[in-house]
């Protein structure tokens, strides 16, 4: 299916109030975040963790209505906003 690999450092965790809920191995707690090919943090934070996790329950619950053909954005698709800051990071 898909792969569940071992972290060497952390713990994922979630649940359906809490959302994903990450921490070390001794349960210092973590924050998430997107990082680029380059090593750059893109976002990170509390909006990164209910992002990924309304993204997750959103498509779980469209394979239990038979719709898991469809993709979860975070925003609608061609939403002007995120297009003109996509385009402005690649002119920088």
């Amino acid at each position: 299916m898909y792969p569940n690999p071992e972290l060497q450092n952390a713990i994922i965790s979630a649940n359906a109030s809490s959302g994903f809920i990450a921490t070390t191995r001794e349960g210092k707690p973590l924050r998430m975040a997107l990082v680029d090919d380059d090593g750059n943090i893109v976002e990170a934070g509390n909006d990164v963790r209910w992002a990924a996790w309304s993204i997750c329950s959103t498509a779980l619950h469209n394979l239990w209505e038979c719709q898991g053909h469809l993709v979860i954005h975070s925003s609608p698709p061609g939403d002007p906003e995120v297009i003109r800051r996509l385009a402005l990071k690649a002119a920088a």
